[in-house]
């Protein structure tokens, strides 16, 4: 795996909020480390890094913009010069200016990881893909929580995490695990 220089880091949606016990059982432990060893490269090499946030609307959101969830979490917290996309839907290119940014700046590659894999890293990544950039999606430096399908069963994390990147790798993204990134990027 070769990246091209300047390679945009997008990390989504890491922010206190999920935390909150109301989100249920959390997959990938490693989430934070992996972000952390991820963030500490990108920022030693001076490559772009894009903090995405969701300001949620609704009114029950952890997410919500005033309280304590919508803060980043300590680990991933913007540095100055870092570029901050605030979104109000679950796809960091819409409604922001997201595009624009990355393409004003040349770059035609993105690293995208971050929280929950199949709801705002999925439409990201989706988006990326389709809008013609080349993207990679980090297996472990993302999570995500239980869910129940519409027929009632209960699907844990770990299954919703895997199968929604089994449903990004090849036609959306190229699936890639941190050590693997890390490595290209040496």
């Amino acid at each position: 795996m070769q990246l091209p220089d300047k390679t945009a880091l997008l990390i989504i949606d890491v922010q206190k909020a999920i935390d909150h016990p109301s989100w249920g059982v959390r997959n990938n432990r490693e989430l934070e480390v992996n972000l952390q060893k991820v963030l500490k490269r990108w920022r030693e090499l001076g490559w772009p890094v894009f903090h995405v946030a969701h300001d949620s609307v609704e009114p029950g959101s952890t997410y919500r913009p005033g309280q304590w969830g919508n803060e980043f979490k300590p680990e991933v917290e913007p540095r100055p010069g870092e570029t901050i996309i605030r979104k109000q839907t679950n796809n960091a290119f819409v409604g922001t200016g997201l595009e624009d940014e990355l393409r004003s700046r040349g770059l035609s590659s993105v690293v995208i990881c971050g929280v929950v894999t199949n709801n705002s890293v999925e439409a990201t990544t989706r988006m990326a893909g389709n809008l013609g950039f080349r993207t990679y999606l980090l297996a472990n430096a993302t999570a995500t929580f239980g869910k129940r399908d519409l027929r009632g069963r209960w699907w844990d994390a770990d299954d919703v995490h895997h199968l929604s990147l089994a449903n990004l790798d090849g036609e959306y993204a190229s699936v890639v695990t941190t050590e693997e990134l890390l490595a290209a990027v040496q």
